[in-house]
């Protein structure tokens, strides 16, 4: 609602046209659609779990084909499809979702596109709560007390470096049954948004230790975590988008019709002839009637062949010359341009 009379108060002079009434619909339509956070300020944008919800679904919806084409991207250009949507979102949220797929990878390794979004779903939705997980790990590893209260800072994110064999003990990561004690307090004190701790002990109890990083790639393949956020599809539902294929099925239909119409392919063989010549030529039209016309297309915009396409300038500019002859005038006489002064000119007084 702030931000609703925030953009009111903004753009108060142009709404003023149709009404507030029809302005605070439009905009909680937009609100229920998720399509409200488009182009918006990243501040915004994760402000709310709906927003938050309403942007990887947009995200989805937008980018599907990247996938659907089997294509790998890097996590730059990742980011740069994140910011057609969100000019200002940050790097480093993208940095930290890529790591969950490379892992220990360099951080220019492509990706699938099922594998980076599945990744970002944990890293955007849950940013808060995972920092807190990180700094819990990371103290975890240090031997520190796990039922101390522990406050994370900007510093005890996900950015800090995985200690090396030498520092850490021989076996790899946490126990994950103390692991688990901690996330379950954390859980309960949490004011930010975390997967349910019934799913969270689902994931936690199939090992027995667990790295960090191992953590966040269980969370991003759950199936009833991705169900319990809602805002994403199953992975084997992830390229179909039946909503979105009809509306861009339409788009196409409305697009081939209107080129149709242009050379008269959509109209009836009788009403084809009925068209004006600048926009269908007669020879055009036969040969059209008789099956023998292939328009070909470049770059969207029909054309006809050579030959074709001359005959059809040349009805255009003779059809042109009729509509625009100009008014005949008479020669001049010698000798009688003092008769015609005061006097209105002759071409004047022809019809056109």
């Amino acid at each position: 609602m702030e931000d609703a009379v925030c953009q009111l108060l903004e753009n108060k002079e142009d709404i003023s046209q149709y009404g507030i009434a029809r302005f605070f619909t439009e905009y909680f339509n937009s609100v229920c659609q998720g399509t409200h956070i488009l182009f918006r300020e990243f501040s915004f944008i994760q402000a709310t779990p709906h927003n938050r919800a309403s942007f990887l679904r947009a995200f989805w919806r937008c980018f599907r084909t990247v996938g659907k084409n089997g294509d790998l991207l890097t996590m730059r250009e990742y980011h740069c499809l994140l910011q057609l949507l969100c000019p200002d979102f940050p790097l480093e949220l993208t940095q930290k979702a890529a790591r969950i797929v490379l892992m220990d990878d360099a951080m220019d390794c492509l990706m699938s596109f099922s594998d980076f979004l599945f990744a970002f779903q944990i890293q955007f939705y849950y940013s808060e709560f995972l920092e807190s997980v990180a700094a819990i790990y990371q103290d975890l590893l240090s031997g520190k007390n796990p039922n101390t209260v522990i406050v994370p800072t900007s510093s005890s994110g996900q950015h800090r470096q995985r200690p090396t064999l030498g520092e850490a003990s021989v076996l790899e990561g946490v126990e994950a049954s103390l692991f688990y004690q901690c996330l379950e307090n954390l859980c309960d004190r949490h004011k930010y948004s975390c997967p349910p701790p019934a799913l969270v002990k689902e994931v936690l109890s199939n090992v027995q230790r667990l790295t960090f990083y191992g953590f966040l790639v269980a969370l991003s393949k759950h199936h009833g975590i991705n169900q319990a956020l809602g805002a994403l599809p199953d992975k084997g539902d992830l390229m179909h988008d039946p909503a979105m294929d009809e509306a861009l099925e339409r788009l196409r239909e409305r697009r081939s019709n209107s080129q149709a119409l242009k050379l008269g392919l959509g109209l009836p063989l009788k009403d084809r002839h009925s068209l004006a010549p600048d926009v269908l030529d007669p020879r055009i039209s036969n040969k059209i009637d008789a099956g023998n016309f292939s328009p070909k297309l470049t770059f969207g915009v029909s054309s006809v062949t050579t030959r074709d396409e001359r005959s059809l300038t040349q009805t255009r500019r003779r059809t042109a010359g009729v509509a625009r002859r100009p008014h005949w005038r008479f020669p001049p006489v010698r000798g009688l341009e003092h008769r015609t002064q005061g006097r209105p000119s002759p071409a004047a007084t022809l019809p056109s």
